[in-house]
């Protein structure tokens, strides 16, 4: 150890009482700033992840449509084409329109996606949602006549007050003339089964029925409106839908999750980078207290500091000391900010303190995910203004006449 660092570990133990009470109230500062910054950071990392997983899990990691709208007919063709490409873990075709439902009691506008089950297994988590019921749309007979099973989000069938085994009726007017006075088509269902993915807009608005009762429904033949893949890693993304453009001939759309859900990842991205500046200045803040801290330290041992000079201690060894001290009020208040983050976190991963309204965050609670990055970028930036603050005063302090001090 250094004498400038063994002073300064002494000058921070040290001094007057409103010096001492000065620089904890410094270190308290730094402390919640960092603290502040890493909580909110590893906020919003586990707010974007789970929004991503459960997004992902719903949709899908590319999808593909007809270049100019319509259907894809020889969606069995495609998926023969796609299952070859590297990267590729499974393809499923859909069908996706808006339909009315209701209930006995219910009426509303929802969304429905007609699949098949088993490749729709392979490339979403939609069967690993149910909370009731089960994944399956099999016939039964109800009321006299074979009807197939639907699928509703949570949301949906409590809004429509239904449950396990009840029937609802989807209308559709896809495909009809309307100036020929044609009326909706009617399909009878049960429901089946009820899933809960946490994003409340899919809860809420979104119901499945198999590929064959939506082919009927929307007359659309042996045609589906798109089909959408699992790749090996969400990353791979990018890479892929360029080969995936050119296996297919450039002839549909490929679009993948970050394209498909852009405007939601970029206003994620904004808001941490405009966070991450408010703790900057809370930082900047608390380094205006370090430099009152050692200025007024400077005053107090301008003895000390002209006995020093007078067994020969070089200024630059006296400005070290302040430094140093600086730093040591940076390096305590990071490592405290990172622990009171990384406990705060704990907290709310067990026991969900802080919950959200799903119909505006898409999520129910707060989850919280940490970065090892997130946390050594904050302490950097903390340590790099705790010196640049320290320096003012260092020199100060090296510059003092040592004649002046002495006649004091």
């Amino acid at each position: 150890m250094s004498f400038e660092t063994y002073i300064a570990r002494r000058y921070f133990k040290s001094g007057r009482f409103f010096i001492n009470v000065s620089t904890w109230i410094t270190i308290i500062g730094v402390t919640l700033g960092v603290a502040t910054v890493c909580f909110v950071m590893s906020m919003h990392n586990g707010f974007e992840t789970e929004v991503r997983n459960r997004l992902l899990g719903t949709t899908s990691h590319i999808s593909i449509f007809p270049l100019r709208g319509g259907l894809i007919e020889d969606y069995n063709g495609l998926l023969a084409k796609l299952d070859e490409i590297d990267g590729v873990e499974a393809a499923s075709p859909f069908i996706y329109y808006k339909v009315a439902i209701s209930s006995a009691s219910e009426g509303d506008g929802i969304v429905v996606r007609g699949i098949e089950p088993e490749l729709e297994q392979q490339t979403a988590d939609i069967s690993k949602n149910i909370v009731a019921g089960r994944y399956s749309f099999e016939k039964t007979v109800l009321d006299g006549d074979s009807v197939s099973g639907i699928l509703l989000g949570s949301s949906l069938a409590d809004r429509l007050a239904v449950s396990i085994g009840d029937p609802v009726v989807l209308y559709s007017l896809r495909g009809e003339d309307l100036r020929t006075g044609a009326r909706p088509r009617v399909a009878k269902f049960y429901v089946s089964g009820i899933f809960e993915t946490g994003m409340y807009d899919f809860d809420a608005q979104l119901a499945y029925i198999s590929l064959q009762s939506a082919q009927h429904l929307f007359k659309t033949g042996d045609a589906v409106t798109a089909v959408h893949l699992k790749l090996r890693d969400i990353y791979l993304a990018e890479p892929l839908t360029p080969v995936i453009d050119s296996v297919l001939n450039n002839q549909y759309d490929v679009v993948p999750w970050y394209v498909m859900h852009k405007n939601l990842f970029t206003w994620i991205a904004i808001e941490k980078k405009i966070l991450f500046l408010g703790f900057i200045l809370i930082v900047i803040v608390a380094a205006f207290s370090i430099i009152s801290t050692l200025v007024m330290l400077t005053m107090e041992k301008r003895a000390e500091i002209g006995i020093l000079k007078t067994m020969g201690t070089t200024p630059a060894s006296i400005a070290r000391i302040f430094v140093y001290k600086g730093l040591l009020i940076g390096m305590v208040g990071v490592v405290s900010g990172w622990a009171i983050a990384l406990l705060a976190g704990a907290i709310q991963n067990h026991y969900r303190l802080i919950s959200l309204p799903a119909d505006i965050y898409f999520i129910s609670y707060l989850p919280i995910e940490t970065h090892p990055l997130d946390f050594l970028v904050a302490g950097a930036i903390t340590f790099v203004i705790c010196f640049l603050a320290a320096l003012y005063p260092a020199v100060q302090a090296a510059r003092l006449p040592v004649v002046d001090v002495l006649r004091q």
